[in-house]
């Protein structure tokens, strides 16, 4: 069971996170007025001392304290540390993103804060730093001009008129933006705390510099010791997972872009003469930072002694992470050391290989517990290069946006490692990504039908793995019919599977590999990417089971979502004109594909019409048609649907 200390966006944050498991939890916020709900989660309201919250894990059995409270909320994280210690229990921090620290006015407390802006001459100043701090700043504003904003509650009112501040000085977020209460105020500056990117920070220090105006910073008040710090859902997850086994059912892991990105970093810090250690961090697509395990980091060094010796100076190497190590025996290979005098070196061929170990968590991942192999080197080139590794495949058609002849290396991965390796050196880099094995292991996935040859894809949109992610299925079937149209398929044929799409590939024989995609259970998100990517002509192959689901308007047809209705297919029958046999073979039904040879044959044509009847009325919502008779109104020359029995046989 989880405690969560909450009342923030990082608490909301907590809570989305925690719902995604389907288990049990408890929510505790100070007071009552953040509106949130928890879909598994139990809200709990009021302040929690040491002995009270000691008292509730106990009588609740918690196993992990979420600390997600406001970065100022000094004495709630001394309560939690303290029962923390006292239970033996585990404490994660949900963190906020802080900007640097360049350029501002930096105050230590509320103290410093105020002596700061009576050495500077300020008196004149807006402060937003919430109505809580009205007391500490009262030798401030009690000798000088001041206004502070808060939020426009009764509380809050009541605060401020406690701590005796003149109503009049008071402004409300709700009212008007940063840059319209300066401008209406006019102050000399603006007082602030180090609330992060999630607290508006960012926004109060730009308005406060257009205004040509100085900042004063609260610093944000250290952690205790001892707390795991994320500072996004991700990591959250990740931390949950290991720290309270068994409230998510099924564990997260990491792509292959996630893993290649790792590799490249560990490799390039090597190859900078930078330590490694167990494990890199690695900026996400969403700006989260995580730390991936790297299994192994070596430098490989190549002195050719045939190469002239060339003499170079300091001077020209000063200041730059050279691509050239001086050749002398005082030098390790691979320093950097630059040599305080000028010497004769040789050139060295060097690069770094890293090893991260691919980790899918418990989704079923033909890649997990494969190794993903980055070798860097420098390059004359200017940029970052990607390099067809062993394992990796090559792209030979076009629509995947990555160039023909190149390494299947997708977007976002690529995205990834420029980032992250941008971060550490502005030079020309070449990044070799390995998969030992990957060239068997591409057999097992849709590459072949892409036009990948050689090997798997380094794929993944935000680097996690979502255990049997519906995301992941989603996008692949974009790529493939993306793949379609680049290589000009006339038509775009979709089917639930192997056994259907042979059927159909034995009816359309003309039609290229490529397009033939599988919607699995996805029949709506396929029609939605058909429509979205203007695919002109549609034709469905679908089996029984999965036809009378869609007929009742159901486009997701996944056991778990829906099952047949045997009260709609009697509904169905008897608008058709079917006889009272057929509602009766209907209610001794097991399994769908019995109505093949369960039904009258004077009922079957009107009853499987109907059905075919009810599902293009649900599809058409999604997909109209693109083709050019759509323009009459009518979208069946656009999407065809075939009902296809066991043996293969259609039914149009």
């Amino acid at each position: 069971m989880l405690l969560i200390l909450g009342g923030t966006t990082e608490g909301r944050l907590a809570v989305r996170v925690a719902d995604g498991a389907g288990s049990p939890y408890w929510y505790s916020t100070r007071g009552g007025l953040q509106q949130i709900e928890c879909k598994n989660g139990t809200h709990i309201t009021g302040v929690l001392d040491e002995a009270a919250m000691t008292a509730f894990c106990v009588a609740h059995g918690i196993r992990l304290l979420i600390d997600a409270a406001h970065p100022f909320a000094t004495e709630l994280h001394r309560t939690v540390a303290s029962v923390a210690e006292s239970l033996d229990l585990p404490v994660v921090r949900v963190e906020r993103v802080y900007p640097d620290r360049a350029s501002l006015r930096w105050c230590e407390d509320y103290t410093d804060a105020i002596r700061q802006l009576e050495t500077d001459g300020i008196t004149r100043l807006l402060a937003l730093t919430g109505v809580q701090t009205i007391g500490r700043l009262r030798p401030f504003w009690s000798r000088h001009d001041c206004w502070f904003r808060i939020l426009h509650r009764e509380e809050s009112l009541e605060k401020a008129a406690g701590e005796g501040f003149p109503q009049e000085r008071l402004a409300f977020y709700e009212e008007e933006d940063d840059a319209s209460l300066i401008a209406r105020l006019l102050p000399q500056a603006i007082l602030t705390k180090e609330s992060g990117e999630s607290g508006g920070f960012n926004e109060k220090v730009e308005a406060a510099q257009a205004a040509g105006i100085p900042v004063y910073v609260v610093r944000r008040p250290p952690l205790p010791a001892g707390f795991e710090t994320v500072t996004g859902e991700h990591g959250l997850r990740k931390a949950i997972e290991r720290l309270a086994p068994g409230f998510f059912p099924l564990r997260s892991g990491f792509t292959t872009g996630a893993c290649a990105t790792a590799a490249s970093k560990a490799a390039l810090l090597s190859l900078l003469g930078q330590p490694t250690g167990e494990t890199v961090e690695v900026v996400f697509p969403d700006g989260e930072r995580l730390s991936l395990p790297v299994a192994s980091c070596s430098i490989n060094d190549h002195h050719p002694a045939d190469q002239p010796l060339i003499p170079q100076s300091d001077d020209a190497r000063a200041g730059l992470v050279e691509r050239q190590v001086l050749f002398d025996p005082s030098v390790p290979a691979g320093s950097k050391k630059v040599l305080p005098r000028v010497v004769m070196h040789r050139p060295i061929v060097e690069s770094a290989v890293a090893t991260v170990i691919k980790d899918a968590g418990d989704d079923p991942d033909v890649t997990n517990g494969q190794e993903i192999v980055a070798t860097v080197a420098f390059s004359d080139e200017p940029g970052i290069h990607f390099l067809q590794g062993e394992g990796v495949g090559r792209v030979t058609l076009p629509g995947l946006g990555l160039p023909i002849g190149g390494p299947a290396i997708n977007r976002v991965p690529r995205q990834m490692m420029e980032q992250n390796l941008s971060a550490l050196y502005d030079g020309g880099l070449d990044i070799t990504i390995s998969v030992p094995g990957g060239r068997e292991l591409a057999r097992r996935t849709f590459n072949p039908k892409l036009g990948i040859v050689d090997g798997i894809s380094i794929i993944g949109t935000s680097g996690i793995v979502r255990p049997f992610s519906n995301e992941a299925f989603v996008d692949a079937i974009r790529r493939e019919i993306e793949v379609a149209m680049a290589v000009g398929a006339p038509m775009l044929v979709i089917n639930s599977g192997a056994k259907s799409e042979a059927f159909l590939k034995a009816r359309f024989p003309d039609l290229p590999p490529q397009a033939f995609v599988h919607y699995g259970n996805f029949i709506g998100e396929t029609l939605k990417i058909a429509a979205d990517l203007k695919v002109p002509q549609v034709t469905m192959g679908i089996m029984l089971g999965k036809a009378v689901k869609l007929a009742e308007g159901h486009l997701d047809t996944h056991s778990k979502s829906v099952v047949m209705n045997k009260a709609f297919l009697k509904e169905v029958a008897a608008a058709a004109g079917c006889s009272s046999a057929t509602a009766e073979a209907i209610d001794r039904l097991t399994l769908a594909r019995e109505l093949w040879h369960g039904l009258p044959a004077t009922d079957a044509q009107h009853f499987f019409s109907a059905v075919l009847s009810r599902c293009y009325t649900t599809c058409t919502s999604i997909y109209p048609g693109n083709g050019p008779d759509t323009m009459s109104g009518s979208a069946k020359e656009s999407l065809a649907i075939l009902l296809l029995d066991e043996d293969g046989n259609l039914f149009e």
